[in-house]
């Protein structure tokens, strides 16, 4: 998601008032791209969000392992950003990869890539390196993409994001952790708002669109390299689509098509299958559980009208249908889905207002949320 470029507010106090800046900065804008809400090693949740009225980073975490309290949030300056996304790995590592735009000469911008992670829950983000841009032309490095990253099981960020010519280009730490040098998977006409799946075997496998179809790389190994599979001759949506791994290699794809907005399941080599639903074209919140006993897809997105919608099938068995159902009111943005420190479902959505809402699974049966809370 792209958003405003700019120097965080100063903060300021005057006449013993909270200035206007600090409690802007506390207020959430838009979420973060990828996986924003997460699970620690310490059993905590986290989420993250755009501040509001600055560039800038909020991260909100639970006080204790299953909530349901949480702490106020922090802000955490970050100047300069026009993009930001994040993911996390196996050793519950986030990390944090953003397009930067730095004010230039003769009105084109300095642009870069820049890597930031954080090591244990609620603990201090490092220092925000740059990984460079890999078109070393100033009027093409201006129009690089928004980065992606995933995380191999191993600890290596793979960095993937659209160069100038609608090609995919990777940037990747080798196994020294020394950053390898880019490296061009080719594509055409790549948009902002592709995503990435690492599979348990560690093979990362990347899904991507143009306006006409969807390309596909895979590793056939972990920490290999990347491999362009066949195009599937779909259209879709831009910034919508989620991968998850429904059986052991296999993935399953969601997003809404670019024609209707109505969503739809696919796998490679079968049939698109209809999910009900009409979506804001904003990114679809994906989730495996357990659901009375049974392996279950939990799906959430944004209507039309802004309310956060819910369902839920057996894995692979989007075929019977889904049945949609309103939770939490309405969103700014995507929203989260995630598996609490006890297995429970956590839902969660940046509000009108700004502030994280959270809704956690109830003990009844079948897909059932609390009323969700503002934290």
């Amino acid at each position: 998601m792209r958003t405003r470029s700019g120097r965080a507010a100063a903060r300021g106090r005057s006449a013993g008032r909270v200035a206007e800046s600090d409690r802007e900065q506390h207020v959430a804008e838009s979420c973060l791209d990828g996986r924003w809400l997460v699970l620690g090693k310490d059993g905590r949740l986290t989420a993250y969000a755009y501040a509001c009225a600055g560039a800038g980073l909020l991260r909100w975490t639970e006080t204790g392992p299953g909530g349901p309290h949480w702490s106020e949030p922090d802000f955490i300056p970050v100047p300069d950003l026009t993009d930001l996304s994040v993911a996390q790995g196996a050793d519950t590592y986030v990390h944090f990869l953003g397009r930067r735009a730095r004010e230039g000469d003769e009105g084109l911008p300095t642009v870069d890539i820049v890597h930031a992670i954080q090591y244990q829950t609620a603990r201090p983000v490092t220092e925000w390196r740059s990984l460079g841009n890999p078109h070393p032309q100033r009027e093409k490095a201006a129009r690089l993409g928004a980065p992606v990253a995933a995380v191999s099981p191993t600890g290596r960020v793979h960095v993937l994001v659209p160069n100038a010519g609608g090609g995919l280009m990777l940037r990747r730490e080798g196994p020294s952790g020394k950053w390898d040098a880019w490296l061009d998977l080719k594509g055409s006409g790549v948009r902002d708002g592709f995503t990435a799946v690492v599979h348990p075997s560690g093979r990362i496998e990347v899904f991507a669109n143009n306006a006409q179809l969807v390309m596909r790389w895979s590793q056939h190994r972990a920490d290999g390299d990347f491999v362009q599979e066949p195009n599937i001759p779909l259209r879709v949506a831009a910034g919508t689509a989620a991968v998850l791994e429904t059986a052991p290699g296999r993935s399953t794809y969601y997003w809404a098509d670019e024609d209707t907005g109505q969503l739809v399941a696919h796998r490679p080599g079968g049939w698109v299958i209809p999910l009900g639903g009409a979506s804001t074209r904003e990114r679809v919140a994906v989730l495996r559980a357990v659901l009375d006993g049974y392996d279950c897809t939990v799906l959430a997105h944004r209507g039309l009208d802004g309310e956060i919608m819910v369902a839920a099938c057996g894995t692979e068995n989007e075929g019977a249908g889904l049945w949609w159902s309103p939770t939490g009111g309405p969103s700014v943005g995507a929203p989260a889905l995630a598996l609490d420190a006890y297995g429970r479902m956590v839902l969660a959505f940046i509000s009108p207002d700004g502030r994280l809402r959270v809704a956690r699974q109830g003990t009844g049966p079948g897909l059932a949320f609390d009323p969700p809370a503002n934290v």
